[in-house]
């Protein structure tokens, strides 16, 4: 029986930008190595598998060559795929079961509302070769939260210009490495790039589970609890954010670029 396969772009108002997301709706629990082979053929950043569980939706991400544990982009094109096609009412509450805990996304407006867990970064050593890997050679601090190490940089341009050395990011013990420094922009805090080699993504196009870390980040660096973010890769996103707690609160907007089936 084919499977409904869409193809979102997250964290952006327009088709083509931000990123891009992969939504697969299983009318069942499918098996791992299928799942990873179906994001391998996407060749995305992520791949959501999404499948009713009892009140809310069972919820899995996979890259193209690993499965993880939270990923906002596409838990915000899962959220949007369900309310597009109908299988959720569009003012009722997306619950998500995930390797993360329960997540949820909430319609508001134009945009949807993320609540995720809070991912703070503590202060650790720089690992062997990661900052010649990436091309920086004096950073501000180094971090490292539950899943990536966290690199602040001096500004934007260092950021933005910023050309890594791929290969040698591969072999980080962590998911990936984010880059963030404050924003030249008057209407955005800060900016960040994402990095993941290692987990089959050289440059993530925006990442909301890293914002779980730059929003506390940030937060105690800037003494305020509400941002706007820009991620600025080559497609590029915005991120708005509201720190409560142990709760990141992320909103981003979805475009649905293509609906597929899966025949096999």
């Amino acid at each position: 029986m084919p499977i409904p396969l869409l193809q979102i772009d997250a964290f952006t108002f327009e088709a083509f930008r931000g990123n891009p997301a992969g939504v697969c709706l299983l009318a069942a629990p499918a098996a791992e190595r299928w799942m990873q082979n179906v994001a391998a053929e996407m060749n995305l950043a992520e791949t959501a598998f999404v499948v009713t569980k009892g009140d809310a939706f069972g919820l899995r991400w996979f890259t193209p060559t690993v499965e993880v544990d939270l990923c906002g982009h596409a838990t915000l094109a899962a959220a949007h795929a369900l309310w597009e096609t109908g299988r959720l009412g569009r003012d009722t509450v997306a619950r998500f079961d995930t390797k993360s805990g329960r997540l949820s996304a909430v319609p508001a407006g134009d945009w949807i509302e993320l609540d995720f867990p809070s991912t703070p970064a503590d202060p650790a050593p720089t690992p062997s070769g990661m900052l010649e890997a990436l091309g920086i050679t004096a950073p501000v601090h180094v971090g490292l939260s539950r899943f990536d190490y966290l690199v602040e940089v001096a500004d934007e341009p260092t950021v933005r210009s910023l050309t890594p050395d791929f290969a040698s990011l591969r072999s980080l013990e962590a998911r990936g490495v984010m880059v963030t420094s404050r924003s030249i922009a008057p209407d955005v805090d800060f900016v960040s790039r994402f990095f993941a080699p290692g987990s089959g993504i050289d440059e993530d196009p925006v990442t909301g589970s890293a914002h779980c870390c730059l929003a506390p980040y940030w937060s105690a660096k800037l003494g305020k609890s509400e941002f706007v973010a820009h991620q600025v890769s080559a497609r590029g996103g915005v991120v708005r954010l509201r720190l409560e707690g142990d709760r990141v609160k992320l909103l981003g907007q979805a475009v649905t670029v293509f609906r597929a089936e899966l025949l096999v």
